[in-house]
């Protein structure tokens, strides 16, 4: 049995990974942006251990939220599945002055990454639209760009998955993986959406639990439980060592290289 932390997970593909490691007979820790959504997600996800608040749009919250992980102890899994979607039509500002988007796409996971004691395994949650990412790091926060929801969430996917990578090869203990859950008909995907919701939660889980071999690896993109091509700049180390070094000038906090 493993013991697994999902962010995000009071509704959509969240909560339904949450139901299916609890089916499985698996530890899950749920997470709501405040209280009352955590207990929301408690109550969806019959079965799970806990549940933990943080607005992962906060540095401050989201700090919080690393800590009360931490205090629960350790944990085998961590997927990195909160995030908002591409359809804010104006640039948002979050309490600390940043882009809505980013902040809770893109810094979020990266602080969490930092703070929560190291887990054997972790998965962040892209989408293919992270090819439409721009691999430019000069203006993150969106000062001198007109602003354009459709391109500042593939920059966020992008982020995700430099992210899983650069944790790849800097943490040679743990695997970390990035996932394109498909077009999935969640409230944020919409009722359009071409792929089957049950199939949104899969390969998230797989990457989490299991022991197949295909499983078992690192620094890779996954769609619907095999491995898919990815944008070419990602494997960019230069470009993994660049966000990582933004992201700790914008939060505060150093990505521990060495733990």
């Amino acid at each position: 049995m493993a013991r697994i932390f999902i962010t995000g997970s009071a509704d959509g593909l969240g909560h339904l990974e949450a139901l299916l490691l609890i089916k499985d007979g698996h530890s899950v820790v749920v997470h709501g942006r405040d209280r009352k959504r955590a207990e929301d997600a408690l109550k969806a996800a019959p079965g799970a251990e806990a549940a933990l608040f943080g607005d992962l749009s906060s540095i401050e919250e989201t700090k919080q939220l690393a800590a009360r992980v931490n205090g629960l102890g350790a944990f085998d899994a961590i997927i990195h599945n909160a995030a908002v979607g591409d359809k804010e039509r104006q640039r948002v500002g979050t309490i600390d002055g940043l882009p809505h988007v980013f902040a809770i796409n893109s810094l979020a996971p990266y602080i969490l990454t930092c703070l929560i004691d190291k887990p054997a395994r972790l998965v962040y949650t892209s989408s293919g639209m992270h090819r439409g990412g721009d691999t430019r790091l000069d203006d993150l926060l969106w000062k001198k760009r007109t602003w354009s929801g459709t391109a500042a969430y593939s920059d966020s996917k992008l982020h995700d998955v430099l992210l899983a990578f650069a944790v790849a090869r800097h943490w040679k203990d743990v695997y970390s993986n990035a996932v394109d859950p498909g077009w999935v008909p969640t409230k944020m995907g919409g009722s359009s959406a071409p792929d089957k919701l049950e199939d949104g939660p899969k390969t998230q889980v797989w990457l989490a639990t299991s022991n197949d071999k295909e499983a078992l690896v690192s620094g890779r993109y996954f769609h619907h439980l095999h491995e898919r091509a990815f944008l070419p700049a990602a494997a960019d180390e230069e470009l993994q060592e660049g966000f990582l070094k933004e992201c700790e000038g914008i939060s505060g906090v150093q990505f521990p290289f060495v733990l």
